[in-house]
């Protein structure tokens, strides 16, 4: 609990603590009910108003309207104190005021006062650094976000029509929001219909997407697709419908550990950002995907920043699933950004390695070249999965799956015939035969056929021939055993001599 280090620290006589919060308004409070347990004043101060008294202060305030002239005034103030300065890294940037304020918090030792500084970034100067004790102010858990709705309940007029499993739903729903953030969002959902019930979970939830939307580089994914949406892969099937109940309380008690995490690696239009979706709708969890292309800042020590900040947020709303698409083109650390890219993967590997949090993560990428050895390891993720091209009766189930989704009956095609012909082609190469299909039974008026879907079949170059060096270095990957093939190994019987692809009709 945060109150409880920052108590101990300022019993322990820490004269500069430095708290890295957004939440200007809740660490304040925070800070006030601490001293008003320690019986110790609580004064803050800012630019704009000076000095504040916030708890237990007696007697007059000093004045200061400058940085140099507040640490002055609490260097001279008589007796113990907390003082709270805020946005006080805005003054960071003048070497009087750094000076300076190393100067008091070097002789605060000798007394009972201590500073904190409140501030939105976690940069402290290097000139402080061995004087300031960094801190940060977790996200609001449900617990506090439960006082803040209840407190917004007791407002004369508002009503809750909320059940007790809606009001636990709700606040689930809520977290990831600061205690601001999910204020407005229930009093939204109260002017909405006139009252708080459990419809408003909905709600609730879109509200938090846009928040989190707002992060940068986290992005709330609302997930529609079903396992059933994914043809063949029955090895990854299997494996994740085995781990469906993996982040209940079930789980917990029988003493199961929550799954880290999985690797989806192999060629591209296989389906991994597809599989990616469908274990949110699976497991029934919330899907983040993680832009670290985005966390990637023009200032130094920005990115780092960020991505501490977009881990921290995955964990608050844990359990949840992380999404991490093409991981290696993200984190492409070649060393021509001054290491920036190599901190922020350190950074993200370091968290898959220590995390408590329930968060499952999903990382997929085509060019395993390209990611270091490390990442893969056993302890970060659970399996490593490779997402070979698919099989005859994979692509089978694959032309099933894209003919029931645009309303067709598969037993009206000859699935047989176009399995055949597309030996060598991948998942999205399929979709997109048969969309082109459909183009052309649309402009003759028609229906169209198997035929149609075998004439597309011919007119594609696929993937495998086209970059056949590159798909046979990713198979060679899986042959050599470093990860376990993602579909039933009745699969390539022929395969097994590992002998050059040839592709019916196109070698």
């Amino acid at each position: 609990m945060l109150t409880n280090e920052l108590e101990l620290y300022i019993r322990a006589r820490f004269t500069l603590i430095v708290l890295t919060t957004v939440e200007e308004e809740r660490a304040l409070e925070l800070m006030r009910q601490l001293c008003e347990r320690m019986r110790r004043p609580c004064i803050s101060w800012d630019v704009a108003d000076g000095f504040q008294a916030v708890a237990n202060v007696q007697g007059a305030l000093p004045s200061a309207r400058d940085p140099l002239t507040a640490l002055e005034q609490i260097d001279k103030w008589d007796g113990s104190a907390l003082f709270v300065l805020k946005d006080f890294h805005e003054a960071w940037a003048n070497p009087q005021v750094k000076r300076k304020l190393r100067n008091v918090a070097q002789r605060l030792k000798y007394t009972h006062k201590s500073i904190v500084v409140t501030t939105p970034t976690a940069q402290i100067p290097p000139e402080l650094r061995d004087e300031a004790v960094p801190l940060e102010l977790p996200l609001p858990s449900a617990q506090e976000l439960d006082a803040v709705l209840e407190r917004l309940l007791q407002t004369p007029g508002v009503k809750s029509q909320l059940t007790p499993l809606g009001r636990e739903k709700l606040l689930q729903a809520a977290l990831g929001l600061t205690a601001a953030q999910a204020q407005r969002v229930f009093a939204k959902a109260i002017v909405a219909d006139g009252a708080l019930d459990d419809r408003d979970i909905a709600l609730i939830t879109e509200e938090k997407k846009q928040v989190i939307r707002e992060s940068e580089a986290l992005e709330f994914y609302s997930v529609s697709e079903t396992i059933e949406d994914v043809g063949g892969l029955g090895v990854l099937k299997q494996w994740l419908r085995l781990r469906e109940r993996a982040f209940t309380q079930q789980a917990r008690e029988y003493g199961l550990p929550a799954p880290k995490g999985v690797a989806l690696i192999g060629i591209p239009g296989t389906g991994k950002s597809l599989v990616a979706k469908t274990i949110g709708g699976l497991w029934r969890l919330p899907l983040l995907r993680l832009d670290v292309g985005a966390l990637f800042g023009s200032l130094v020590g920005e990115s780092e920043e960020r991505t501490r900040r977009a881990l921290r947020l995955a964990e608050t709303i844990a359990p949840c699933l992380l999404w991490i698409d093409e991981m290696e083109k993200a984190l492409a650390h070649g060393g021509l950004d001054s290491g920036t890219s190599t901190r922020v993967f350190g950074t993200i590997l370091t968290w898959m390695q220590e995390k408590t949090a329930p968060v499952f993560v999903v990382a997929t990428a085509n060019n395993i070249q390209s990611l270091p050895p490390e990442l893969l390891r056993k302890g970060r993720f659970d399996e490593v999965f490779f997402l070979d091209l698919p099989t005859f009766e994979e692509r089978k189930e694959i032309f099933a799956v894209h003919l029931r989704k645009r309303g067709r009956i598969p037993s009206d095609y000859d699935l047989d015939a176009l399995a055949r012909k597309s030996q060598g082609y991948v998942g999205a190469e399929i979709e997109q035969a048969v969309i082109d299909a459909m183009y052309l039974g649309f402009s003759e008026n028609r229906e169209f056929t198997t035929d149609d879907i075998l004439q597309s079949l011919k007119r594609q170059v696929p993937l495998s021939v086209a970059q056949r060096e590159v798909i046979e270095s990713l198979r060679q990957w899986l042959r050599e055993g470093r990860a376990q093939s993602a579909s039933f190994q009745e699969l390539k019987e022929a395969e097994k001599q590992f002998v050059p692809l040839q592709l019916e009709g196109i070698i």
